[in-house]
């Protein structure tokens, strides 16, 4: 027998299974029946496709033993199985990256938090919850050792040599006295069909059956009633994505996402999709109803598991679906697939690129009509997914004005987000001009930025486009139909010739004081000018689009990626109007104007959302500038 220590991460979910988590207990079921599935799924395919498993018997099923003078659950399947090394790897650790966000996540609620418990790999810890000791006696198929693992999930566990009949896992779970309701057979019934009705794999326990008295045909009774033990299935063992739409309840549609999403919470949506003709295939996905934590991670989960002729495949693979609907859980069957199909294939497969691409439509037009016929529902999920679908903007260019449809958007004159299609209600049908701003600051800090003012002056609606991929996204959009996308730096308004002539001469007024204001800022600008763009503030940044640094900057970030170079220099924009630069103009104490040229600069900033370099000293400034005002 040999000792082991289980890995931190494994010790602290332990902790958590068996101090923590009191509520939904029934879930370990779940779990565990999932991962039985997942290990006769894992076989299937090798048998079918790996010459090394071509001799094995594959005849599957999943047991479940009730044993009530030993107070013991019992959980078997005739699946894959495991050595040494793969007991060391499943049971031992932890190897999903996810683990670490999953506990840094745990908030308390204990309902929450057990919904959590499948999303990250976990599951097989849930059995702790309700047993003090629990023991794993496994074979891998094609292998000859058996092996024993035991834990009372006090931080350690144990492995050796056991005998085994044939290849799979049983797990015997010893009960606590608070949790002996999971030896009652009607009890664990009900759950099997809450969560596990539609796993493709039969699943058996013993029943009593009742059978009832023979009589004779006076009535007599010839054999007195008793209660006999039959093995019966307990599950319906069909996939539920090949049975057809007019026969699945919604309440087997929720079970079975139940299954899949390894949750308790109700998904927002589903989508059950039979393509028949050239290519033949089902798809089935769901729209969850909270986002998973590591949905904005590189290394998230993809939620997809693929079938062949209903064998698994993979449940691991991101090029099913586009990144942009890593959101989505369920299931893709295809008929049309090898099943030997590897990743490199996969990826690169005909049949596979049409199914992919109908399917997005499939979603993409799914969510169309949930936007269309219940807004609420829409909200909810805008809310929990939009900026992930929003990447679709940026790396879908067949799917993009689909996309653009479905975007809410933030205005300048809406206090709430609006559909694009009703931001497009108030746009000037003869310029045909889509107005926006970017900046990586709050909303409303950008919404009263000193470059809308010429817009609010005449009453022209602006997109408000305050996330950070907002600014990669967006300036790679030009276009939505017969309408251009414009910045609003970018932005012309007819002038009459009397107009450019009065500021021709306001801006040759001010010239001497540009000079000046460009003197004492040196290299933190390119240039200061007047503009006559601004209503309310004195000064305004303007980037300098046609300065190769800035066209270098634009280009790395639309390609992703970050040189670290400062941006360039920008141009300082100064409002004729306005009363502080028409004092600054007349002054004549040049302590004054040094000051209040590096304090506009630097409001200037503020507005852009850039962080100041030096806050004492932009602090130290506007002191001297209120007390001489004082």
């Amino acid at each position: 027998m040999a000792k082991h220590q289980f890995q931190t991460e494994a010790n602290q979910i332990l902790n958590l299974m068996i101090h923590s988590l009191y509520s939904n207990k029934e879930i370990f079921i779940r779990e565990l029946i999932s991962n039985a599935s997942d290990a006769l799924d894992k076989l299937n395919m090798l048998v079918l496709t790996d010459d090394a498993y071509k001799g094995i018997a594959f005849s599957p099923r999943i047991d479940i033993v009730v044993d009530k003078e030993t107070k013991t659950l019992t959980i078997k399947d005739s699946g894959i199985g495991m050595n040494e090394e793969d007991l060391m790897n499943n049971l031992g650790t932890i190897a999903k990256s996810g683990t670490k966000a999953f506990l840094e996540n745990l908030t308390g609620d204990q309902k929450k938090d057990s919904n959590l418990i499948g999303q990250f790999g976990v599951g097989f810890y849930a059995c702790f919850m309700v047993a003090h000791k629990v023991e794993v006696t496994t074979k891998k198929a094609g292998e000859d050792k058996a092996y024993l693992w035991t834990s009372k999930g006090d931080g350690e566990f144990d492995i050796e040599d056991a005998s085994m009949e044939g290849h799979g896992t049983q797990i015997v779970m010893y009960l606590n006295e608070d949790d002996e309701e999971f030896l009652d057979s009607y009890r664990i019934e009900n759950i099997i069909k809450k969560y596990s009705n539609h796993i493709p794999f039969p699943i058996f326990m013993d029943k009593e059956k009742y059978i009832p008295a023979k009589k004779d045909d006076e009535g007599n009774e010839i054999e007195p009633s008793k209660n006999e033990i039959e093995n019966v299935q307990i599950n319906r063992a069909n996939a539920l994505w090949t049975i057809s739409k007019s026969e699945i309840k919604d309440e087997e549609y929720k079970d079975f996402y139940s299954t899949i999403a390894h949750s308790s919470e109700e998904p927002l949506a589903w989508m059950h999709n039979k393509a028949e003709g050239a290519i033949e295939y089902t798809t089935l996905f769901y729209i969850p109803s909270k986002a998973p934590m590591d949905l904005y991670r590189v290394d998230y989960q993809t939620g997809i598991k693929l079938y062949i002729n209903r064998v698994f495949i993979t449940d691991d693979e991101k090029e099913l679906m586009p990144t942009y609907m890593r959101f989505l859980r369920g299931v893709i069957d295809s008929k049309d697939l090898p099943l030997n199909v590897s990743r490199e294939i996969l990826q690169s497969n005909a049949v596979m690129a049409k199914i992919r691409n109908a399917s997005v439509k499939k979603v993409l037009s799914e969510l169309a009509k949930i936007a269309k016929n219940d807004k609420e529902k829409y909200s909810t999920f805008f809310k929990e997914f939009g900026n992930v679908l929003k990447e679709g903007l940026y790396s879908d260019y067949g799917n993009r004005e689909k996309i653009l449809e479905l975007m809410k958007f933030n205005t300048l004159e809406s206090n709430e987000m609006v559909m694009f299609e009703d931001f497009l209600k108030n746009v000037d049908e003869e310029k045909k001009e889509i107005y926006y701003i970017t900046g990586k600051t709050s909303l409303s800090m950008l919404k009263n930025s000193p470059a809308l003012e010429r817009f609010k002056s005449r009453n022209i609606d602006v997109l408000i486009l305050n996330e950070e991929v907002d600014t990669i996204i967006f300036p790679m959009i030009t276009e939505y139909k017969e309408y251009k996308f414009v910045h609003v730096s970018d932005a012309k308004f007819e002038e009459s010739e009397e107009e450019k002539k009065a500021e021709e001469e306001t801006s040759k007024t001010f010239e001497g004081l540009t000079k000046e204001l460009k003197d004492i800022l040196g290299d933190n600008v390119k240039s200061v000018e007047t503009t006559f763009d601004l209503v309310d503030s004195p000064v305004k940044l303007k980037e300098d689009k046609e300065d190769p640094a800035y066209m270098m900057a634009k280009m790395m970030k639309q390609m992703g990626q970050d040189t670290g170079a400062s941006a360039p220099a920008p141009i300082l924009q100064i409002n004729p109007k306005h009363e502080l630069i028409i004092k600054l103009k007349d002054s004549a104490d040049q302590n004054l104007i040094y000051d209040a040229a590096h304090v506009l600069l630097d409001q200037a900033k503020l507005f852009d959302g850039v962080e100041l370099e030096d806050t004492a000293d932009f602090i130290s400034r506007l002191n001297r500038i209120i007390s001489k005002a004082i």
